[in-house]
């Protein structure tokens, strides 16, 4: 496979979990597609989401929590309500206490993504806010979503 030109969408075929989400018509901006500020909100459903459903991330918080440090996102296309979006999560790199994991949002059947980005949890001790080696439960469900370092190169 070869390398992408820099902001080459990807396909869904580099993600490794997927996690629809339903648009709403309060996420359409005055111009007439989904805000930018909502792909965020996307991004952070699909991961938490995932996490809930895997067992590993309780609502109400845990003795580690994990904050978001760092976030970006390039946008290829718009998406509007009432679009199916599906999200396509990753995980690029898993350190002691730190997971960066990577997100496209894939509107309706489409292969390439309307937009693509990632974001960065380190994880804490829910009391002091300290940075904590990631808890076990939660590193065995990363690391099935960890691609290939030179996938993640691509990103």
């Amino acid at each position: 496979m070869s390398t992408p030109a820099p902001n080459t969408p990807e396909s869904r075929a580099d993600y490794r979990h997927f996690q629809p989400i339903t648009t709403r018509w309060a996420d359409n901006d005055a111009y007439g597609h989904v805000n930018n500020v909502v792909y965020y909100s996307y991004f952070d459903t699909a991961v938490n989401q995932h996490m809930i459903e895997k067992g590993v991330l309780a609502p109400d918080g845990g003795t580690a929590i994990a904050l978001v440090v760092e976030t970006q996102c390039r946008y290829f296309a718009p998406i509007t309500f009432p679009d199916r979006v599906t999200v396509g999560v990753r995980v690029a790199h898993m350190g002691r206490s730190s997971v960066r994991y990577e997100l496209a949002l894939f509107r309706n059947d489409e292969d390439a993504p309307a937009a693509a980005g990632h974001y960065v949890h380190v994880y804490v001790d829910n009391a002091t806010r300290r940075p904590t080696p990631i808890p076990e439960d939660v590193a065995a469900v990363l690391r099935t979503m960890v691609v290939a370092p030179a996938a993640a190169e691509k990103a």
